[in-house]
């Protein structure tokens, strides 16, 4: 795949548009100081194309200006899906066939995180973009333990629940706050479980990067646009395939 630069008026062109908030009072130095900015990120020439204050001593900048800078989509690194996506009906019957019992599934967000929209978008019966949340998969329990939930907490519900699954959603990003709750939270259950008896560790939010599950230390991390579909199929793939050697001599 070749080189590739970003589109705005022409093919080719560079223009970009870019956002951003200075901790500086609305004037047309305040404007300046956004210019310089972009400037100094590659954008020239830069045009302020929307200033607005956002209370006492800031200001929202929209920014649109050309940079040269080139894409090489062939250096990307991605998550790609490496599980079927399932339907409901298939869900259930490889849960019904490989567990012979329902699956059980701890939802929460944990930390001060108190926006419980992406986790109920997954996990409520009513769902997201079109598609049932897991409360509609028959062969699945879903526990949902709701906002600013602690990770002790967590933990003892997923003990109590038996759970095979524990899915945490965090919208809450201020100084990386999604970040040190996962490595906390993924600590905690490697403490609390034997690594062959641990849950699967799923976690969600619009501003988490997918290849950082290992670095976190849980299974999965999905990002922004994740359907029901998607967490059910993976889930299922993940617990109803072929036992590893460590789950056989566990078990």
């Amino acid at each position: 795949m070749s080189l590739i630069r970003p589109y705005g008026d022409t093919t080719g062109d560079g223009m970009v548009q870019l956002s951003f908030t200075l901790p500086i009072e609305h004037s047309k130095v305040a404007e300046g100081a956004a210019v310089q900015l972009a400037n100094k990120m590659g954008m020239d020439p830069a045009l302020v194309v929307h200033a607005k204050p956002m209370g006492e001593g800031f200001t929202f900048f929209v920014v649109y200006g050309r940079v040269n800078h080139l894409v090489d989509p062939s250096t990307v690194e991605v998550v790609e899906r490496d599980y079927p996506l399932l339907t409901p009906k298939e869900a259930n019957a490889s849960i019904k066939r490989s567990l012979r019992r329902r699956l059980t599934v701890v939802g929460a967000c944990i930390g001060t995180d108190a926006h419980t929209v992406g986790i109920d978008a997954i996990l409520n019966i009513k769902g997201f973009a079109g598609e049932k949340g897991l409360e509609y998969y028959r062969e699945l329990k879903v526990v949902n333990l709701g906002a600013q939930v602690s990770v002790p907490q967590l933990v003892e519900a997923a003990r109590e629940e038996k759970a095979d699954a524990v899915l945490v959603s965090q919208v809450v990003t201020q100084r990386d706050a999604h970040l040190l709750n996962t490595r906390e939270m993924s600590a905690a259950f490697r403490e609390a479980y034997p690594a062959a008896r641990r849950p699967l560790l799923v976690v969600g939010g619009p501003r988490f990067d997918e290849t950082m599950a290992d670095e976190l230390g849980v299974d999965r991390v999905f990002s922004r646009g994740t359907t029901p579909g998607e967490v059910a199929s993976f889930i299922v793939h993940r617990l109803t395939g072929p036992r590893t050697p460590t789950q056989e001599k566990a078990s």
